[in-house]
Parts: C-alpha cells; sequence; structure tokens
C-alpha cells in the first residue's frame, strides 16, 4: 500500500504540490488525472523516489520510498518523455535494466515482445510513438515489481493497443502482487481501465473515489414523463444532479439509492425509463460539483 501523506513540492515560486494526502490501496489500478501542470508527474516522480519531498512523506508499507534502494526495487517508473538510451535497442535496454532489478524477466520480455510485434533488436530511435510507448510498457511489466507508474503511457496507444495494455494489466493483478498506477490529462483515457481515481488540480487532490462506491451513490436516467406535474413531483422528491432534454426525453443524474431511485419513478409511471451507465466524467462532475467545482474548467 502507498501512504501519502502532507505531501508538498515546490519549484522556485511553483507550488508543483500542495499538502496532498493520499492512500493507494494494492491490486487496483488507481488513475491519476488532473490538467496538465496540475502535479501529476511531480507527485510520481516523488512516489518513485526520484525528486524529495519539501514536507510530507510517501511510503510504501509504511517505509520510506526517497533513498531507499530496497524499496525502489518494488516498483518501476515509466515517464511521461519515454527516453531510452541513445541508439540502443529494445534487448539492450532490458539487459540493462535486468541489473538493476533483480526479479526481472527477459523471458517474459521476449514473450511480449513479440507478442506485440516489435522488433527487439532494431534501433529504439526508428520506432514511432506509439511503438515506444508499447516498449515501455513491456520493459516495465517485465520489471516484475509491485508497482507500475505510468505518466501519460496511454497517450500515444490507439485503442486497440490500449485494450491489449489493460488486458495485460489485469493478468497480472490476477497472478502475483501488482498495482498499476496511471497518470493521464484524460478522463476518457481512463474510464475503462481504473478502479479508483484520485482528481488532481494546482497541486492538490480534491477527491479520491473508488468507481464502484461512486456509483452505488450515483445513477443516470432516461425517462418519458406523463406530464409536467410528475416531473415536478421527481424533481422535488429526488436530489437531481444534472438535467438534459431532447424533445421530451429527459436525462438525469440523480444522488441517491438505486432502490429509493426506482421506487420514485414507478410509482409516477412513466411512459418510458432506462438505466443508463455512468461515464467517469458524469462522476466526478456529481463529485466536485458539491466541492464549488466546475469539473468541466478542469479536465479536458
Amino acid at each position: 500500500m502507498i501512504q501519502v501523506s502532507n505531501l508538498s513540492k515546490r519549484f522556485d515560486d511553483i507550488q508543483a504540490i500542495a499538502g496532498i494526502d493520499l492512500t493507494i490501496e494494492d491490486g487496483q489500478v488507481f488513475g491519476l488525472v488532473g490538467t496538465n501542470g496540475a502535479g501529476k508527474s511531480t507527485f510520481l516522480r516523488m512516489a518513485a523516489g526520484i525528486l524529495k519531498p519539501d514536507t510530507g512523506s510517501i511510503a510504501i508499507d509504511g517505509r520510506p520510498v526517497y533513498e531507499n534502494p530496497e524499496v525502489k526495487n518494488e516498483l518501476f517508473y515509466i515517464s511521461d518523455d519515454t527516453a531510452f538510451f541513445p541508439n540502443t535497442t529494445p534487448k539492450e535496454m532490458a539487459t540493462f535494466y535486468s541489473r538493476i532489478y533483480p526479479d526481472y524477466r527477459i523471458d517474459r520480455f521476449d514473450i511480449l515482445m513479440g507478442n506485440f510485434g516489435l522488433d527487439k533488436n532494431r534501433k529504439i530511435k526508428t520506432f514511432s510513438k506509439g511503438m515506444k510507448k508499447q516498449l515501455s510498457i513491456i520493459l516495465g511489466i517485465a520489471a516484475n515489481t509491485r508497482y507500475l507508474y505510468c505518466d501519460e503511457t496511454f497517450d500515444g496507444l490507439d485503442p486497440v493497443m490500449r485494450q491489449a495494455v489493460k488486458s495485460l494489466f489485469i493478468g497480472d493483478m490476477a497472478s502475483r502482487k501488482f498495482t498499476p498506477i496511471i497518470a493521464s490529462h484524460n478522463l476518457r483515457e481512463l474510464e475503462d481501465i481504473c478502479d479508483t481515481v484520485g482528481l488532481l488540480h494546482k497541486g492538490g487532490i480534491l477527491l479520491s473515489k473508488n468507481l464502484d462506491d461512486a456509483k452505488a451513490d450515483v445513477h443516470k436516467l432516461q425517462c418519458v414523463f406523463r406530464d409536467d406535474v410528475s416531473r415536478k413531483r421527481i424533481e422535488e422528491k429526488l436530489c437531481i444532479l444534472t438535467t438534459e432534454e431532447r424533445g421530451k426525453l429527459v436525462t438525469m443524474t440523480i444522488r441517491g439509492q438505486e432502490d429509493e431511485i426506482n421506487d420514485a419513478l414507478r410509482a409516477e409511471a412513466p411512459i418510458f425509463m432506462e438505466i443508463l451507465p455512468l461515464s467517469l466524467e458524469e462522476i466526478f462532475i456529481s463529485e466536485t460539483g458539491v466541492q464549488g467545482y466546475d469539473i468541466k474548467k478542469i479536465i479536458c
């Protein structure tokens, strides 16, 4: 488990991270979302022990990360700029990492390179942006660490590759102790990957939410009401967060228990009623709205 307490970092007059308190549980895909400049990369570099916090602490199972080689052996950090040594091949990079990480699996690296259709003996400088992203993930997975930090790693991957990486993560989480932490500026990029998402804004965590728990409290429905009086009764009875109209079709995001919402709506006998899946953006709109933030102005 990663434990973050009162974590802060400043660069001259820029407050990159401001008093973060956060817990990342093992065995989940954790998404860290925020605009460019929100502090995601700074946070991950501190979590990887690259940067020293100005105040506060970040630890794995109670052990500080900074200047602790034993703890660093349990994590692999994929930078947002996918940097590699000049004029190297994937095989040479894997050999380098195998000398750092005691449990590095060259055999796994070879298998994944073949599965992804990448040539391990080709110069990395000839790879496309997407191929470099794939390579960085393969190198990280082969390190066989408990934690994998991905900084904008999915940026540049096509939908097929994103699904392949997601399946790879799920497979490793089922077979060993493995927790991916994925930072992105795009909520939609994390939607079908993460179990828990933290929203970072201006160096601070607005909220961290398990998506299953969030979905239990917020629901999205489409209805066609029999008349305006029936609709007004529903608006007075239920906690409606957002409403969208297209002709007579009303789409509502409602906070509350699913059974209570269904009972209230069925009592009005609407002409049509359907429960829709919530998007990650809609979940965060409902959560940040309570705290006075307009997420549409924060996240693309």
